[in-house]
């Protein structure tokens, strides 16, 4: 499995609906990028200045919001994932 390094996270991005409302399927292209994944994996934290290390506020599980144009899409075992920074996470999910 992939193993992010400091403050990193790795996302499984959710798959969006191909269909609208009244039915009409969507091409890829015209699909919007989904915003919201759940968390597989998370790095061991940021260093600060001082050396301490501060954990991440995500977890393996959450599902979580974050920002649209982020994150290096990466292939691994024949599925996508999004590799973003800590930073880029919005919000996590209930």
């Amino acid at each position: 499995m992939l193993k992010p390094l400091g403050d990193r996270v790795i996302i499984e991005v959710a798959k969006e609906e191909e269909k609208t409302i009244s039915g009409i399927v969507l091409p890829g292209s015209a699909q919007e990028k989904p915003q919201t994944g759940s968390v597989i994996a998370v790095g061991e934290g940021r260093i600060l200045e001082n050396g301490s290390r501060v954990a991440l506020s995500v977890n393996v599980g959450d599902t979580v919001l974050f920002e649209k144009y982020t994150g290096t899409e990466v292939k691994y075992d024949g599925k996508e994932y999004l590799v973003v920074k800590e930073h880029d996470i919005v919000a996590v999910i209930d």
